[in-house]
């Protein structure tokens, strides 16, 4: 075991985590204090569990001190959205903090009303992205057969706060981060009592 796994004293669950990345780790859990433990449904990214977000068996009850998601919600179908929430919520300790980033529908709408589907507004590590991209998943992925980055739902700040909210989560802050993000960032806590 290595030894920033031995100094550990939280853990956080970072789900469809995509290959191992530290610079994907958001700053708050990048201290010598946190464990990153993977989970993702694909298997050529090699995570620490493979699994679904809708049920993930394989994690116990109350196990993470944080869960982070980035960019995850809007690869599932509407209805499913609560699933995952459900299981964010279950396998954080009680005032556990879930983390959760995903694109921001109404800025990309902005853009798409102002004409522009195809152009490229930033560029990402994967290439360009075009408003198109941002609603139904990164084209250059989806050709080459990754139908893991298609996206079948979104939100805009109040409905990503509702779906956290009806989830158990409290203490819930959304933030519009706009370019070059264009995304939403929340954070909502498991309550300390429970649920």
């Amino acid at each position: 075991m290595a030894a920033k796994e031995q100094d550990a004293i939280y853990s956080f669950l970072h789900v469809g985590s995509g290959p191992r990345n530290p610079k994907k780790i958001p700053a708050a859990y990048q201290g010598p204090e946190w464990r990153e433990v993977r989970l993702d449904i694909n298997p050529e990214v090699w995570p620490d569990i493979l699994g679904d977000i809708r049920a993930m068996p394989a994690v116990e009850t109350a196990r993470f001190d944080a869960v982070y998601s980035s960019h995850n919600l809007e690869h599932l179908y509407p209805h499913e959205v609560p699933l995952a929430l459900a299981e964010f919520f279950r396998v954080l300790k009680p005032g556990g903090q879930a983390l959760v980033t995903c694109p921001d529908l109404q800025v990309v709408a902005e853009y798409i009303a102002q004409g522009n589907l195809t152009q490229p507004i930033y560029t990402s590590p994967a290439g360009p992205i075009a408003p198109l991209d941002i609603l139904y998943g990164h084209r250059p992925s989806l050709a080459r057969g990754n139908l893991y980055m298609a996206h079948r739902t979104g939100f805009i700040a109040s409905t990503l706060a509702q779906a956290l909210h009806k989830a158990g989560f409290a203490d819930i802050t959304v933030q519009r981060r706009g370019g070059p993000h264009f995304d939403l960032r929340a954070q909502g806590q498991r309550p300390a009592g429970g649920k």
